[in-house]
């Protein structure tokens, strides 16, 4: 089982390697890594907090808790930016400028969530 830590320290690397593949131009990596440094972050509140997060759906039920324990619209727009993200993986309709706006909205998605966990 992941820790808190694990999932943290991998919400950072994706978060890393989703702009590695955005200047290398490769879109599908860069949104891949987006959503899935999104997803780490989430992963490591539910630790956190004992909520369950084993599959997509239970996911968004995290990020609906989370909301609710926030009070956060910049909480909901980085998600919001990460499924788009998502999406475009499947679907590559997603310009360059699009996929770097919504990277960047992950950027501090990621950022915001981190601070909730503090140090744990």
């Amino acid at each position: 089982m992941q820790t808190t830590a694990t999932y943290r320290e991998q919400g950072r690397v994706c978060l890393e390697q989703a702009f590695v593949g955005f200047e290398s131009g490769d879109l599908s990596r860069a949104s891949e890594q987006g959503w899935d440094a999104a997803a780490h972050m989430l992963k490591a509140v539910a630790v956190d907090r004992g909520w369950e997060h084993g599959d997509l759906r239970l996911l968004h039920g995290v990020m609906g808790k989370l909301a609710n324990e926030t009070r956060s619209d910049a909480l909901l727009d980085g998600f919001s930016a990460a499924s788009t993200l998502r999406t475009h993986l499947q679907e590559g309709w997603l310009e360059r400028d699009w996929v770097a706006w919504n990277l960047g909205r992950v950027r501090a998605f990621v950022d915001a969530v981190e601070a909730l966990l503090g140090d744990r």
